[in-house]
């Protein structure tokens, strides 16, 4: 089961898990959406209806997957779905940042909950796609980063906790990927500067301006999706997975940054972002 395959990682997991031979069940949105991958892929590929914050759809996905599959159970679970929410922490709604955290963290062990009697039928894995930014937050971008922090955490104690039924648990965590939702979440930070108040956009418009330079910049460096299909693969398959993947020269250069002191990792960070500078005269 693969949640979020309507585009971007989960289609292309979707689609080069079914060209391994697996039975892929692909969560997706819309039936337009599902009806799509079902003409790349094969017999197998089984799309299904599937809103990671909508309990019923979740139970339901469950249900058929369970109908299809019987006593043999999953071989795995791969928890894609995920928004990214951007805008600065004190003129963000809080009502945003509650959907990041309901797609990303609440909705991912939702899905799990309701599959895991059948990953353990099936001796099967579980994968949970989070992100360098769940090891060093970003300015401007900071639902994210605590979203997929979040992840982080809920993986390590996936881990544990499942451990005794031998299921084994990674966390995949790539840079900046070539995908669609970069752009729906730089619609998003359009949205939200129509509602905020101009004199609050004011305070951070400089920010705002290299934030949005820097994810130009990030985009145009963006590594392919099928660098993520193989680590997904790996964990999915291999007789002894990792517990993380770092996937991307970025990532691994920002996991190295992430280990700095904090004042030395602000300095690096306002740098080469290009964000304004603490005012010592504040």
């Amino acid at each position: 089961m693969i949640t979020g395959a309507s585009t971007g990682i989960g289609a292309a997991c979707a689609l080069h898990l079914d060209g391994l031979g697996f039975r892929v069940f692909a969560g997706v949105r819309r039936a337009s959406d599902g009806d799509a991958l079902r003409r790349r892929g094969s017999a197998r590929l089984t799309p299904l209806l599937l809103d990671v914050t909508d309990a019923g759809s979740i139970a339901a996905a469950a249900d058929a997957a369970s109908e299809t599959v019987g006593p043999t159970g999953l071989a795995g679970l791969v928890n894609n779905a995920g928004i990214v929410v951007a805008g600065p922490l004190e003129i963000l709604p809080v009502e945003d940042l509650r959907r990041q955290f309901e797609v990303n963290v609440i909705g991912l062990l939702a899905v799990t909950q309701a599959l895991l009697p059948l990953i353990r039928r099936g001796h099967g894995r579980i994968v949970n796609l989070g992100s360098i930014s769940g090891r060093m937050a970003s300015p401007l971008v900071g639902p994210y980063g605590a979203s997929k922090f979040a992840v982080s955490a809920l993986t390590d104690v996936m881990r544990l906790e499942v451990q005794p039924w031998g299921i084994d648990v990674s966390l995949v965590e790539p840079g900046a990927v070539a995908t669609p939702i970069w752009e729906k979440s730089r619609a998003a930070s359009d949205r939200l500067k129509q509602i905020v108040e101009p004199a609050a956009r004011a305070l951070y418009s400089e920010a705002v301006a290299a934030i949005e330079a820097a994810a130009t910049r990030s985009a145009n460096e963006a590594i392919p999706t099928d660098t993520v299909v193989r680590a997904v693969t790996h964990a999915l398959t291999a007789r002894r997975p990792k517990t993380r993947y770092l996937v991307g020269t970025r990532a691994r250069i920002q996991s190295v940054i992430a280990r700095l002191p904090d004042r030395l990792r602000d300095r690096l960070l306002t740098k080469a972002i290009g964000i304004p500078p603490r005012n010592s005269k504040t």
